[in-house]
């Protein structure tokens, strides 16, 4: 009974998540990992943090196939970002069991607010770089399955020092790293956000595997078995709708949507912790 109780208010938590997640290119973690903490108050950190990086995992796996067929996806830059994170998210997957529930929770609404803080500054503006490129920097040049086309240029050696960070936030904190991936692709890297929000997801399939090897590994992941296979259900048909979604939505409101669940989220939360 218990069983398909959860169940029954899992499943569409896990379309919700996916849905909003997978628009906003930010997997969903940031948004599960708090109702998570608010509903299993008993759990551990890890055992939290262990159950959202699995279902990010079919999220952004669902996800990243909306988003092939969109041609929106920067596959070269998303393998290298998408390798550079391994190290960090495996990393970060061991170091949860070292912290305390109160400073955990301390930790993920200040980033989170830090976060809302900084995707409310106005984007940039996607430049392309005419004549001569900088040194070490390369253009990337995609055309989604609408025909529009899109061209930028980043340097890649700081895309994949910030994916190594990345990596070992998103995984210690369960939350996937999206909402750090995605402004970093926008702010820093000058991604244009649609294509942003594709790649991002691209990259999370990848680092949220590693991670949830490393829980699987350690038996971590066994404590959340009932809430893994419901919310992951739920997130694989949530995913398709939220890239459907991302069609009908300005690249700026994608991000101040974003910018505004953080916000009030981190507040939350960090007032939970103390």
């Amino acid at each position: 009974m218990l069983f398909m109780e959860q169940f029954l208010w899992l499943l569409p938590l896990g379309f919700i998540v996916g849905t909003f997640g997978t628009l906003i290119g930010a997997g969903g973690g940031f948004i599960l990992v708090p109702v998570l903490l608010l509903l299993y108050p008993d759990k551990s950190p890890e055992t939290i943090t262990s159950i959202s990086l699995a279902v990010v995992f079919f999220n952004a796996l669902s996800g990243s196939y909306a988003y092939a067929r969109m041609k929106r996806i920067d596959y070269k830059s998303g393998l290298i970002f998408a390798v550079a994170t391994i190290p960090g998210s495996i990393l970060g997957a061991y170091t949860t069991s070292f912290i305390p529930r109160n400073i955990f929770d301390g930790v993920f609404g200040i980033l989170l607010i830090a976060a809302s803080v900084f995707l409310m500054m106005k984007p940039k503006n996607t430049k392309v770089i005419e004549g001569e490129k900088p040194k070490n920097y390369i253009i990337r040049s995609i055309t989604d399955i609408d025909g529009v086309s899109y061209i930028f240029s980043y340097n890649p050696v700081l895309g994949v020092v910030i994916s190594v960070l990345v990596g070992y936030i998103s995984s210690l904190l369960g939350i996937g790293g999206g909402i750090i991936h995605v402004p970093v692709l926008v702010h820093v890297l000058n991604f244009p956000v649609h294509i942003a929000t594709a790649t991002s997801h691209f990259v999370l399939a990848v680092m949220s595997l590693s991670g949830t090897a490393v829980h699987v590994a350690s038996g971590v992941l066994s404590k959340g078995v009932i809430q893994t296979i419901a919310l992951s259900i739920g997130v694989l048909f949530g995913a398709q709708l939220g890239a459907r979604l991302s069609n009908r939505f300005h690249g700026v409101w994608i991000i101040r949507s974003l910018a505004i669940a953080l916000g009030l989220v981190g507040i939350r939360i960090f007032i939970m912790a103390f």
